[in-house]
């Protein structure tokens, strides 16, 4: 049995069994204020210990360390098997019932479901969970009558022997035991004090109960065991021997057996402080950091993989060293939390603080092909809510997702409130799917070393110097330029012309380039020819097309440009003209695309879509049933302000989408053909 008695001051822990009257610090709940959700209360129930919180003072006093602790905390305690819940035991006589020990949860469990914070779950307009329901008197009858339980309707229905007047009712599944009835009883003729759910409340310092036996408590917190024990007619165990002792120790702060070494060099240790020097070495150890991460992790829902259909591998072990790095070099529990919620919001916020909020991103992903992307968007969005709502107040925030909470003071405003704090992270809903590419959904973070990173500053230095230096020539040759274009020919001669196609003849599924005949253009799907702006077109269907083999392999650094002359009927909310990409969605479209988007015209590179991109689109749509040359130019920048728009010859303007391209939009081999009309998985033009 361990307990912890955490007051204004100091933090005192003993363990039970003990051997020598030394004692350990093995536990700890932390509570803390969340203004977001009015007044929710951290709690932590599945991390054992987080010694990083307090200096430790090893002030040796009666065999107890203290731990100096900077505000007020609650008082905690794991019960062994013997106790049972409060609200199932009667206390002693004398014991004042509490309201939120003792009978919110018999209220929360047998009449909220009727007659808790669910409207239109409410029956008889009678709510119990606030103390204006509770109280309330209608036709002269009321439900709580302070000090009087027999003149009290709750009393009296939940003790009535007619199975119609009887609550709960019995066809509710749901029935009160005499136990939980005496203390509803005993609280009414208490006085019936009101009363929330702790969690909810201020923390106070408890007062130790009295005791019996004078002799056995050696500090505050054995006085709260040993009472509970009296009250059970129980006496306390005997004290461990030290190899049990030894043995417990280690297994509760590294998850291992101590060595036979390890046991022989505590049994002949004589020392008083020989214990402390046990727990030194154990809290010292690497395997520590383990021990408390495993905890952690499972309440992160940890995973080395998506989870979904192919359940593919997830690089995120970056994460889980960090987790048992923080427990083994004792950061501070403030920042254990503040990092992973929002270390990437910090000022100048580091590599590691932003390598913590991975902990947001730990939730199921879905690569399936086929699926609805906004909704996993929003299922992750949710899971973060929902996780949060778990580890940090200690809540069932999910239940708010649909309705009002039916049991804590939770609404559907303050869940899709927090929702909004989650859903700030420029991500896809779908995963791409193996085979198509290798990578890790975005938003991702280099981890890169020391040594790169100066070697990357370096590079960003002299990319910076570069670019100073181009500009000055750019605006040298500027008067040279306004000259050419005085002279120019009617039909000059494009520079590094690559590929052009007429159109005016598909011969056994094949499109004439006239700039290099060894690459023409391949039709797929058989696409008619039709009258066109020059000439012959090729009519589409949003199936067909034609592809472009061994043309159109650029990078990200390379630049070009690109022109047709197209006819869009009907303005469509998405159609794809021309990409060099294997997929959408299932290869986070990768390479570089020129969309229809509700008749603007929309460039876009990407290495993943959205968080690895950029993209612009046109602000004036082109006109529906007229020829229209559109033209792009890209400049090998990496930035949005180096791709232009050009309708009928002449620039546009335009918005930026997205602007964070930072890696390269190839395939590292096994490169896609360029395509125009269609594409695997998406809107084709027509």
């Amino acid at each position: 049995m361990i307990a912890f008695l955490i007051s204004t001051s100091e933090l005192l822990v003993a363990t039970y069994n003990r051997s020598e009257s030394h004692t350990l610090p093995t536990g700890l709940s932390t509570a803390r204020r969340a203004g977001a959700l009015k007044t929710m209360v951290f709690s932590l129930a599945n991390v054992k210990r987080w010694s990083s919180c307090f200096s430790m003072a090893k002030e040796r006093k009666r065999g107890t360390v203290r731990l100096r602790l900077p505000t007020s905390l609650l008082l905690v305690w794991e019960i062994s098997a013997f106790a049972a819940a409060p609200s199932d035991r009667v206390s002693s006589v004398k014991a004042t019932v509490n309201f939120s020990r003792d009978i919110l949860p018999v209220l929360s469990d047998n009449c909220f479901q009727c007659h808790g914070p669910d409207e239109k779950a409410r029956k008889a307009k009678l709510r119990l969970d606030t103390q204006e329901g509770a109280f309330r008197v209608k036709d002269g009858n009321a439900v709580i009558v302070s000090g009087k339980s027999a003149e009290s309707d709750l009393f009296r229905r939940i003790t009535a022997v007619d199975p119609d007047d009887l609550m709960p009712p019995p066809d509710s599944n749901h029935k009160l035991t005499p136990q939980q009835i005496e203390l509803v009883k005993r609280w009414i003729d208490q006085g019936a004090k009101w009363g929330r759910h702790w969690a909810f409340d201020p923390i106070g310092a408890p007062t130790p109960p009295g005791v019996k036996n004078k002799h056995w408590p050696i500090n505050e917190i054995d006085r709260f065991v040993l009472a509970r024990l009296e009250e059970e007619k129980l006496g306390p165990a005997p004290e461990a021997d030290r190899e049990r002792l030894l043995r417990r120790l280690t297994f509760d702060l590294t998850g291992l057996p101590p060595a036979p070494a390890e046991i022989d060099a505590f049994l002949a240790d004589k020392s008083s402080n020989a214990y402390e020097r046990v727990v030194d070495r154990l809290l010292n150890s690497p395997r520590y950091g383990e021990r408390m991460a495993s905890h952690w992790l499972d309440l992160a829902r940890y995973a080395d993989t998506y989870g979904y259909q192919m359940d593919a591998p997830r690089p995120v072990w970056p994460y889980r060293d960090w987790v048992i790095k923080a427990f083994n070099q004792n950061l501070p529990f403030d920042r254990f939390v503040t990092w992973q919620l929002a270390g990437d919001l910090l000022p100048d916020a580091t590599k590691e603080q932003r390598l913590a909020t991975a902990f947001n991103r730990l939730h199921l992903q879905n690569e399936e092909g086929g699926i609805v992307e906004e909704e996993f968007r929003v299922s992750y969005v949710v899971d973060r809510v929902d996780t949060f709502g778990t580890a940090f107040l200690g809540l069932t925030l999910e239940c708010s997702r649909c309705h009002d909470h039916k049991f804590d003071p939770i609404t559907m405003q303050d869940f899709y409130s927090m929702f909004a704090f989650f859903q700030n992270i420029d991500e896809a809903g779908q995963n791409p799917y193996t085979g198509f590419v290798d990578y890790t959904p975005v938003p991702t973070l280099l981890l890169s070393d020391a040594a790169t990173d100066a070697q990357l500053a370096k590079l960003s230095q002299q990319i910076v110097a570069k670019e100073k230096q181009f500009g000055a020539m750019r605006e040298a040759a500027r008067g040279a330029f306004e000259e050419w274009l005085k002279s120019k020919p009617v039909e000059p001669t494009v520079p590094g012309l690559a590929a052009a196609f007429s159109y005016d003849e598909i011969g056994t599924n094949i499109a004439a380039n006239s700039v290099d005949a060894s690459k023409p253009a391949q039709a797929h799907e058989g696409p008619a020819l039709v009258e066109g702006k020059n000439g012959k077109a090729a009519e589409l269907n949003g199936d067909n097309g034609f592809t472009f083999p061994g043309i159109g392999h650029f990078t990200r650094t390379d630049p070009f440009s690109i022109a047709l002359w197209l006819q869009m009927q009907t303005p469509p909310a998405r159609q794809v003209v021309l990409h060099h990409s294997k997929a959408p969605a299932d290869a986070g479209s990768r390479g570089y695309e020129l969309l229809l988007e509700d008749g603007h015209v929309a460039v876009g590179l990407h290495h993943t879509w959205p968080g690895n991109s950029i993209k612009v689109r046109s602000k004036a749509a082109i006109p529906p049933n007229e020829w229209v040359h559109v033209a792009f130019t890209y400049d090998g920048s990496s930035r949005a302000a180096g791709v232009r728009v050009f309708l009928n010859g002449a620039p546009v303007e335009v918005e930026v989408v997205r602007d964070k391209l930072v890696k390269d939009i190839t395939y590292q081999g096994g490169e896609p053909d360029l395509a125009i009309g269609y594409r695997f998985r998406d809107a084709g033009f027509k």
